[in-house]
Parts: structure tokens; C-alpha cells; sequence
């Protein structure tokens, strides 16, 4: 699973084919030759940078305390365990603390040899100095062996060597892979665009891999090819290549004075579920050390966060799996039951199986029980189900109001295409007041950004059924930005524990 970026797998060619088919938006701009080229390459999984260097951290704090109070279970008679446990475990902790200081956990600090050996062991000897002259002045020398204490010093220095070069040796190999690589690409061009485009691939190219850019102004100032970089299409265009191939990060490089031609680009971009960066690399306003983050050595200002990423990701996915499990098992019965009702009802397939848009406005197939006549289904629900609609049969209406149709969904959050939580998933040609819920509302794909879900904060609030006006779909969308802007696993779990509720107090609108 990839945890740096919610990068996902593309038929090149199927959404090459889906693209060019597509009808032209805005100012009927499409994607070049070049950026069509770099779509269809293929490409791997990436492992975030933070998740490994976390593992790494509690991986390495693990193994001295398994060291630690290994040595004084072979070597110390038994008595005062709690006491050596507690000295370990604190030495530990100090120690981590330390290298933290010092950065000595990070991916580039991990592809060092020399300094990153010596960061090491010099941490680890004035912690371990600190902890035995700690010791002697409370006058607890008496509860601790001097042999222990030595051999734990040595052999833990011994270990931490060790682990070290496994580490390096697992970075470079993924490094060199490219498994460690944010893709990333650069809106604006010019002389500006070219300084930053070399300080990257000077200081961050095992880090960074450059797509080409991307730029609006067409004329001198902004070249076809810059620094080796190619002009992939306008900033309107970068939507339409971010959900052709993963985009992890894009760096605006303009002027911070640039204030109108910053926001426009930001009102376009929002919608994507990528990290959006303002270099500062030019800049002459100078900002104190906080303000900045950095790529490679380059600073940056954040304008834009990913909503759910790195460790948030792993959490989330945890949590779906577990209730999807669960869920599958508590309620197998009564999908059994809603199977057997509908096969004896009507004939046709138990199952009903439509495409929607999921995770960055990629497609997925969802499956539900099938609550509507085979001769009356509408595959693109252009046509919204209304009360007393003659679609829908009996046992539809039993299971459309209480949501049992949308159960086997839970095997779509076990293929990872959705959610237990998040904004519901709608159907491509669904319609408020005869218009396209994305012409209806501006920025409608903005809910997009993150996996679309089983349950959501728009429908605990009453948001779920028919959308018949352009009121209804924006509340829904409201709700949904809302539940993104502020995710949290508490509020995953809230929305799950008041989801059997609002469906019992609040289901007047599905039918």
C-alpha cells in the first residue's frame, strides 16, 4: 500500500482513450503530446518518506530494548525488574529524542555513511552517559550492574551500526527504484522557473522526479523547454494530467507579488488531492525559519495539504478494513436474507453494479443490491428515484430506505476502491434540477480528493435520497468539504456510531 501519496493504478491507454474522448472545458484547452506520452508511462507504488522513517524510529528504539533487558534477563539474577525495564525503556526514549534533535531520522540522513554513524554513537554515548551519572547521584548504583550496564553500552552501540547499514542499504535499493520519488511538477515558467527547476535536480533529485511544466502565458517569457523540462499545457490542463497520472506535488513558481495570478491558479487546482507549494526561492521578502518547508534545499511555502496522507493514511485504511470485517460478519445474515427476498421477488441478478467516480475522479464499480425491475434499470440513474417511484419493487423500497442495498458495498471498502466513511459516491449522469451535479455546483469535485465512502457526514446530518434541486446537492457537497477539512479517526468513528441512528431519525428523503 502506498502511504507517501494516494497514488493509484491507470490503464494508460483506457484513460488516454477516456481523455481524448472527453469533451473540452473551460477554454477547450487540451493536454499535449508530451503530457499524453507521460500519462501512458507506467507507473509503481511510492513508500512515504514519513511512515518509513516513523517505523524506523520505533523498529530501532524496539531492538535496544529488547537488547537491554534481554542482557539482564541471561546475565542478573532475578529482582528488580521494573527497575531495569524502566531504566531501559527511559534510556530508549532519551535516545530517540536525541537523534530527533540532531535529524539523524530522516531519508537523506539514512543514505549517509560517515556522519550519520557518528550522529549515532554520539548520542547514544551521552545518553547513556547522562543515564549512569543519573544514577550514582540518586544513589541507585547499588540496584544496577556495572557488567550490564557496560555490555548494554557496547553491544547496543554494536546493534545500532547494524541497523543503520540494514536501513541505508533498504533506502538506496528503494531509492534507486524509485519507490522514494514525489512526482512532482511546476507551474510557471522562465528564468525564475529555471533557477528552481536546477536547484531541484542539484539538491532533490532522488527526492523529486520533475514531470515537465505547466503555464499559461505563451510568449517569450515562457518557452516551450525549460532547464530540460517541457512545457506540458496550461494550468487548466494539470487537472485533467493529475487524474491521468499521479501528481504528488506541484510547485507554483511565481513571484509572491503575483497575488492574482497565484489565486486564479489555486481556485483551479484546489480541487486535486495534491500538495500545493509556493517557492520562495526568488523571493526578497525574508520569513523566519518556521514559515518554510522545504524541497530538498529549496524553500517553500505550503498553500495547499493533501487532506489525508502519510500516517493518517495507514490509520484510515486500518480502520475500514476492521469495520468492513466486522460489518461483514454481524450483518451477513441479513444480507442473505435482502438476497433471497430479491431473487424471490423479481427475476434478474441480485446484484446491481454501476460505475461512479471514486478516489480522483477515477472510476469504480460499485455494487449494491439490486432494488429496481430489470426491465426498469437505469445504469447512469439519469433519472433520480423519486416516492412511490413504479422502478422501484417492494422489497426495494424496504431495502432503499434502510440502506440494506448498500451493503455489499462493504466488499468494494475490502478492494480498497472506497471508504467505510467519506463523501458518498454519485452516480455520472445524476442530476439536480436537470443539470449535472458538477455543473450544478462550482468546485463540486473537490470532495473527490479523498476516497469516496459507504457513510457520511452530509448523511447523519439528513443529507441522503433524492437531490431533485440545486440546494440539496450543494448542502451534500457543503457537507462533504466540511467532513474532509476536518477528518479525523474520531470523527470516522462518530459518523459510523450515528449512522444506524440518522438512518432511523432521519430518512424521509430516501425512497
Amino acid at each position: 500500500m502506498s502511504t507517501g501519496s494516494i497514488m493509484f493504478r491507470v490503464d494508460p491507454k483506457q484513460a488516454i482513450a477516456d481523455h481524448a474522448a472527453r469533451k473540452p472545458e473551460g477554454d477547450g484547452a487540451t493536454l499535449s503530446a508530451a503530457a499524453v506520452e507521460i500519462a501512458a508511462r507506467p507507473v509503481e507504488r511510492t513508500y512515504s518518506g514519513t511512515v518509513i522513517v516513523g517505523v524506523a524510529q520505533v523498529a530501532e528504539a524496539l531492538l535496544l530494548i529488547i537488547l537491554g533487558y534481554g542482557i539482564h534477563a541471561v546475565y542478573v539474577p532475578s529482582g528488580q525488574e521494573g527497575f531495569y525495564l524502566s531504566v531501559v525503556v527511559g534510556t530508549c526514549l532519551a535516545t530517540n529524542i536525541g537523534l530527533n534533535l540532531i535529524r539523524a531520522h530522516r531519508i537523506t540522513t539514512y543514505r549517509r555513511v560517515v556522519g550519520q554513524f557518528g550522529q549515532v554513537l554520539a548520542v547514544w554515548l551521552c545518553v547513556m552517559a547522562v543515564m549512569t551519572a543519573a544514577i550514582f547521584f540518586f544513589k541507585a548504583g547499588d540496584m544496577l550492574s556495572r557488567v550490564w550496564l557496560l555490555t548494554w553500552f557496547i553491544s547496543g552501540a554494536v546493534v545500532l551500526i547494524a541497523y543503520r547499514l540494514m536501513l541505508r542499504f533498504l533506502v538506496l535499493r528503494w531509492t534507486d527504484l524509485g519507490r522514494l520519488k514525489r512526482r512532482a511538477v511546476i507551474v510557471g515558467g522562465g528564468r525564475d522557473a529555471e533557477i528552481l527547476i536546477e536547484q531541484i535536480q542539484n539538491g532533490a533529485d532522488k527526492d523529486i522526479e520533475l514531470l515537465g511544466l505547466f503555464d499559461d502565458r505563451y510568449d517569450s517569457r515562457s518557452p516551450e523547454s525549460v532547464a530540460g523540462l517541457s512545457k506540458l499545457g496550461r494550468v487548466s490542463t494539470l487537472i485533467d494530467f493529475a487524474r491521468l497520472t499521479p501528481v504528488d506535488l506541484v510547485i507554483v513558481s511565481m513571484p509572491l507579488s503575483a497575488e492574482k495570478r497565484v489565486l486564479d491558479m489555486l481556485t483551479q487546482l484546489w480541487v486535486l488531492p495534491v500538495d500545493i507549494r509556493l517557492s520562495a526561492h526568488m523571493s526578497k521578502l525574508k520569513f523566519t525559519d518556521r514559515a518554510y518547508s522545504y524541497v530538498g534545499g529549496v524553500p517553500v511555502l505550503d498553500m495547499a495539504d493533501r487532506p489525508i496522507s502519510d500516517w493518517n493514511l495507514v490509520f484510515k485504511w486500518v480502520f475500514d478494513k476492521i469495520v468492513a470485517i466486522t460489518a461483514l460478519l454481524l450483518l451477513s445474515p441479513v444480507m442473505i436474507v435482502a438476497a433471497i427476498a430479491i431473487k424471490l421477488e423479481s427475476k434478474g441478478p441480485v446484484f446491481f453494479v454501476q460505475n461512479r467516480h471514486g478516489f480522483n475522479n477515477q472510476l469504480i464499480r460499485i455494487y449494491k443490491f439490486r432494488s429496481m425491475r430489470t426491465d426498469m434499470l437505469d445504469a447512469g440513474a439519469a433519472k433520480l428515484v423519486t416516492k412511490n417511484d413504479p422502478r422501484v419493487t417492494r422489497v426495494g423500497k424496504f431495502i432503499r430506505k434502510t440502506s440494506i442495498d448498500e451493503l455489499p458495498q462493504l466488499f468494494n471498502v475490502l478492494k480498497g476502491e472506497l471508504s467505510v466513511v467519506g463523501p458518498r459516491p454519485h452516480a455520472l449522469q445524476a442530476k439536480a434540477d436537470n443539470q449535472l451535479y458538477y455543473e450544478a455546483v462550482e468546485g463540486y469535485f473537490a470532495r473527490h480528493r479523498v476516497k469516496p465512502g459507504m457513510t457520511g457526514w452530509a448523511q447523519i446530518h439528513g443529507w441522503r435520497g433524492e437531490t431533485d434541486t440545486i440546494d440539496k446537492i450543494m448542502q451534500r457537497v457543503n457537507h462533504d468539504l466540511y467532513y474532509i477539512e476536518n477528518w479525523s479517526l474520531l470523527l470516522d468513528l462518530y459518523i459510523v456510531l450515528m449512522t444506524p441512528v440518522s438512518l432511523i431519525a432521519k430518512n424521509e428523503n430516501a425512497y
